[in-house]
């Protein structure tokens, strides 16, 4: 896991650091190209698919109402206890999804108590979700293991597929950790950019475990 930092101010002396981060990974990133998820544009065509115990449809205010439901579209899924949309053109429509709710598309996961999705143009656009915390996880190409996030609030944009961790974020591969007020991963690069607040507040944090034996699971 790369990561990346734009500061002026403090260029000169987070340059020895972000060397140090760039040397951990480099002879395992060598390995392999990172793979790249399916675009978003590839699945515009194939069908979306909706599975529920339970379905309740008001047509006079639009929305439906489903009780253990999962939708999905090729390699994205939704899952959740309980979801609310307003109705069901997804050329454009807004889904909420509550009670243990998992977000899966190209090997990666979010969980969280609560989700807000938006459709466009018969995609699935753009995933926000809340927790305390709201987690993430990525299976990793360039090392065996898994990525591991957590923030306040996450959003995983699919056109882009950038995930945004806002709040008390925090990000690892396995070994090196990452933290900060935001922090944005890119999952085709499996990049990390993380930007200190521009009052000086919500500094980004590093910490490097040397060797390799530290195991792939999230900090508690």
């Amino acid at each position: 896991m790369a990561a990346s930092f734009r500061n002026d101010s403090r260029a000169r002396q987070r340059a020895p650091l972000l060397a140090l981060l760039a040397g951990a990974v480099a002879c395992a990133a060598a390995a392999e190209p990172p793979a790249v998820p399916v675009p978003a544009a590839a699945l515009r065509d194939l069908p979306i698919n909706i599975d529920a115990a339970s379905s309740d449809v008001d047509y006079r205010s639009n929305t439906v109402v489903f009780r253990d439901v999962v939708i999905t579209q090729g390699t994205a899924r939704v899952a959740a206890a309980n979801a609310r949309a307003t109705g069901l053109d997804f050329r454009d429509s807004t889904w909420v999804f509550t009670g243990d709710v998992r977000i899966q598309r190209d090997g990666g996961l979010l969980e969280s108590d609560e989700a807000r999705v938006q459709f466009r143009d018969n995609l699935l656009r753009v995933a926000t979700i809340n927790g305390k915390p709201a987690r993430f996880e990525q299976q990793l190409v360039r090392t065996p293991g898994k990525a591991h996030g957590r923030a306040a609030t996450i959003v995983y944009d699919m056109a882009s597929d950038r995930v945004t961790f806002s709040g008390d974020a925090w990000l690892s591969d396995g070994r090196n950790e990452i933290s900060g007020e935001e922090l944005v991963y890119d999952l085709r690069d499996q990049r990390v950019l993380a930007e200190a607040q521009p009052d000086g507040g919500g500094r980004v944090r590093i910490t490097i475990h040397p060797g390799d034996a530290r195991k792939d699971e999230p900090r508690p």
